[in-house]
Formats: structure tokens, sequence, C-alpha cells
């Protein structure tokens, strides 16, 4: 490998490192906005949107451990995951699981006592931020994953994907409810990111589980 193609991926390498540092820091930012609007204006969906982005900020760490390390094994060691990662993966899945069941109560509870959000209007503005970030977020990504081979990094970009997927829900089920205040369109939203929770906890584990396939392989 040359001068130049290490050089290359180096940078290529750290530009993963800020956008998972951005990852952490918007999740972060994001999750608290949400809660305590989602709290406060008693929106179900906004509550269970910024609990998901702290459970991404779980998987967003995990992808920083992985390319740090990257960064000390040099840019060849860029496809695998170490026994950190694969125990952040297992733990993302569990806390999306229990996302998920939350959610899935709540919206039972909410719709037998018939309580409703005060206001959606915040959920909008968070949604409408949040799909202009994830997007662009997903995209240098995926750019970048693709550069350097790496199919963590790819799977990073596909989970970011999912967020950006949620804030389609998340502003759906916050703009009807804005336009005719029925309290079904804020558990249809919640039940959604509830569904998509599920999902991102069955990825985590199988991603966790193909990690350890492929560590016990290379012992072997």
């Amino acid at each position: 490998m040359n001068v130049n193609t290490v050089t290359s991926k180096e940078k290529l390498v750290r530009t993963a490192y800020y956008l998972a540092l951005v990852t952490i820091i918007y999740n972060v930012a994001e999750g608290l906005v949400s809660v305590i609007f989602g709290i406060n204006d008693e929106t179900l969906a906004l509550l269970g949107f910024g609990t998901d982005s702290f459970v991404e900020v779980m998987s967003g760490i995990g992808i920083l451990h992985m390319i740090l390390r990257m960064k000390r094994a040099g840019v060849n060691n860029v496809a695998s995951r170490d026994e950190f990662e694969s125990q952040a993966l297992r733990i993302t899945g569990i806390a999306f699981y229990i996302l998920a069941a939350g959610l899935v109560i709540g919206s039972v509870i909410n719709l037998i006592s018939g309580t409703k959000p005060e206001t959606t209007s915040v959920g909008i503005v968070i949604s409408v931020l949040s799909i202009l970030t994830m997007y662009i977020l997903m995209t240098w990504k995926l750019r970048i994953g693709k550069k350097l081979n790496s199919d963590a990094l790819i799977a990073d970009a596909n989970c970011t994907k999912t967020c950006f997927y949620l804030s389609f829900i998340l502003f759906g089920s916050s703009v009807l409810y804005e336009l005719f205040e029925i309290g079904w369109f804020d558990i249809a939203g919640s039940l959604g990111i509830a569904w998509f929770a599920v999902t991102e906890g069955k990825e985590a584990f199988e991603k966790a589980k193909n990690n350890m396939a492929r560590q016990y392989k290379n012992m072997t």
C-alpha cells in the first residue's frame, strides 16, 4: 500500500470519527429536548422518540470505540468488532426491546384513560431538524463505509437511516394531531416507533451474534 493510499484512508477514518462524535452529541441533545417536552406536553410519540435517541447514543459509543481502535490498530483493520462493541450491541438490543414494551404499555394506558397531548408542535420542529440531520449523517457514513470497505460503518449508516425514517413517523403523527387533535394519531406514532425499536433490537443482537461467530472463526 503506497503512502497516498494510507493517507487517504487515515483521512476517511478521521472523518468517520467526527461523524460518530456528531451523532452522539446530536442524539444526546435531541433526546433531552424530546423527553422533557414529551413529558410536559404528554405526547407519547415524542417521549418515545427521545428515548430512542438515548438508545442510539449507546450504539454510537460502540461505533466510536471501534473507530478509535481503527486509529490505534492501523487503517487496514476497519471491518471487525471486538468484545466491547459486541457487548454494546447486546445492551443496545435489550434497551430497544424495553423501549418498545414501554411504548406499547403507554399506548394502551393512554387509550384507556383517554390521555391526549397538549400540543405536538415541538415534535414537528424536532422531527424536521432530525430529518435534515440524519439524512446528512447517513449519506456521509455510507460513503465513508463503502470507501473503507467496512461492514460495521455501513451498518452504522443503516442505523442512522432508521432514525431518519423514525423522524418521518414523528413528523406525520405530530402534524396530524396538531391539525385534528385526535389522540389516536399520537398513539399510532408511538406504536410506529415501537415497531422500529423491535426491528433495531433484533438487528443489534444479530450483529453481535455474527461478530462473535467471526471472532470464533478467526481463533480457530
